[in-house]
Parts: structure tokens; C-alpha cells; sequence
């Protein structure tokens, strides 16, 4: 799979796509070695949660990577008792920030109590300033050109490319987005996969494995984080394991996948009417 072989950016390619396959969850107890372990999720599904804190526990990371955390709550983190799931879910003000229930992902935390908390996320009016601004614009503002043009993002996205992805915004978003807000709306995907790949590479840096908890989009091998870091740093192993709730028809974008069912929810996109 494209992670865990030592080969060019093409034939890491062709390694991934004859090499993914689904999984079993008890697989998650022994995975190959990598550098980075990125491990997807719905926000909800509990199952995906219960995977991931199985992994962390099998991995013993050096480092956690959350999706959920900007730096600044990940320094609250740090200063936080970790053994008391109130006060950790206070310092990181979690449910004023809208993610669901964190008795989900609080396993996820104890699973390795040594790994470094890292926040791989910005504020939700940052990224929502990408959506006008651009995803370079704001990631020069935080951090810098450099790593900008290491990530790809002075790159304009090729006209397929942008196609498929505005497509992907309209239906994760019930179709009910005005059309010309899309562009927008991947500008503030491509931030969010670069901020997340380049706090991995950081982690990474101070000692590995490092593990990514972060939803199936910014998972993706195609165009997600794994890609971000295959162009910034191809030094670094990298698997991507997605998370699903039924058989895919086509090959999904992971190095492997896992599904899991799914649990009751109320309709999302009931939302939008």
C-alpha cells in the first residue's frame, strides 16, 4: 500500500490500489508498520470511535493528532487530568464547540496516556474565513509560505479535480448549498487537510508513530491529508484506514477500510428543509 512501501510517488500509487482492501476490526490489534497511522471516522458512530481506541491501544503512539483540537486546546489538554473524563471534556470545551458526545472519543485519549496531545484543527470562524479567502491566504496567516507550497496549496485544483470535489461539498451537504458558495467550501476542505498533515509532520518530527483522528474526507489517499503528506513529505510511511457504514460499490480512496453499522440518527439532512 502506498504507506507502508518505500516507493515512488507512481508506483506507490499502483501499490495502493491493488493492495486495499477491507478489514475486520480485531485486524486493528496488528497493523503494519508506518509512521503515521490516519484513522477516519463518522463524527457519530461510536463503533468508529471503539476502532480507533483500539488502534491507539495496539499502536502506543507517541503522539495523537485530533481533528477535534486546535493547538490551544491541545495545550489545555496537556494540563488537564487526562483520568477524569469531565475535566479533560471542560478544558477542551468540547460540547460548546458543537462535536458529539465525547464519552465517544474520551477512550480514544486513555488509550495510549503517554502520547502527546496535538491539535490539528483551527477555529471554525478561521476556516470559515477560507471560504472567501482562500485556503493559502489563511494557512500563510498561521503558518507560513513555505510549508503552503510543500502542501500544494499555491496550486490551483485542475478543472476535474474541482468538479468532483464541489460535488462532493453538495452532497455532504443535502444538496441545498447555494452553487456559487463551493469553490468556497473546498477552499476550507484543502485548510483543513493542510493544517491536519502539517501537524502530523511536526509530531512526527519529535518521535513516531503519530496517529490522525480525523473524519473519512480529510482521510482520503486521493486528495486528503495521505496526499498532503506524500507531496510534503515523502519521507514519511504513511496508512490510511477509513471507516464506513456499508460495503462500498467502488474501491474507496483508504489503504484499508473497515465497516461497521451504523448508528440510529435522525435524518441530516432534515436540517435543510
Amino acid at each position: 500500500m502506498r504507506g507502508v512501501l518505500t516507493i515512488g510517488a507512481a508506483g506507490a500509487f499502483a501499490a495502493a490500489a491493488a493492495s486495499a482492501s477491507q478489514m475486520p476490526p480485531e485486524a486493528l490489534n496488528d497493523l503494519p508498520g508506518a509512521d503515521i497511522v490516519i484513522l477516519g471516522e463518522l463524527h457519530d458512530n461510536p463503533w468508529h470511535h471503539a476502532n480507533q481506541a483500539r488502534a491507539v491501544r495496539a499502536l502506543s503512539p507517541a503522539a495523537i493528532v485530533f481533528e477535534m483540537l486546535t493547538p490551544d486546546h491541545a495545550a489545555a489538554a496537556a494540563k488537564a487530568d487526562r483520568d477524569d473524563p469531565d475535566a479533560l471534556a471542560s478544558a477542551l470545551e468540547w460540547e460548546s464547540r458543537g462535536w458529539p458526545d465525547f464519552a465517544m472519543y474520551y477512550p480514544i485519549f486513555t488509550a495510549a496516556p503517554d502520547a502527546a496531545i496535538v491539535g490539528g484543527g483551527l477555529e471554525a470562524a478561521t476556516v470559515r474565513d477560507a471560504v472567501s479567502a482562500g485556503a493559502r491566504a489563511i494557512f500563510e496567516t498561521h503558518f507560513d509560505a513555505a510549508m503552503a507550497r510543500r502542501l500544494g496549496l499555491d496550486a490551483p485544483l485542475g478543472d476535474t479535480a474541482q468538479t468532483e470535489r464541489e460535488s462532493l461539498q453538495a452532497r455532504v451537504h443535502c444538496d441545498a448549498l447555494p452553487e456559487d458558495l463551493l469553490p468556497g467550501m473546498v477552499e476550507a476542505q484543502r485548510l483543513r487537510d493542510a493544517v491536519l498533515a502539517q501537524a502530523a509532520i511536526a509530531a512526527a518530527a519529535e518521535g513516531g508513530p503519530v496517529v490522525v483522528i480525523t473524519g473519512n474526507g480529510h482521510a482520503r489517499t486521493d486528495w486528503g491529508v495521505p496526499a498532503k503528506l506524500a507531496r510534503a513529505a515523502p519521507e514519511l510511511t504513511v496508512l490510511s484506514i477509513g471507516q464506513l457504514e456499508s460495503a462500498p460499490e467502488d474501491m474507496p480512496p483508504y489503504d484499508r477500510w473497515i465497516v461497521s453499522e451504523a448508528p440510529d440518527r435522525d435524518d441530516p439532512c432534515a436540517a435543510f428543509d
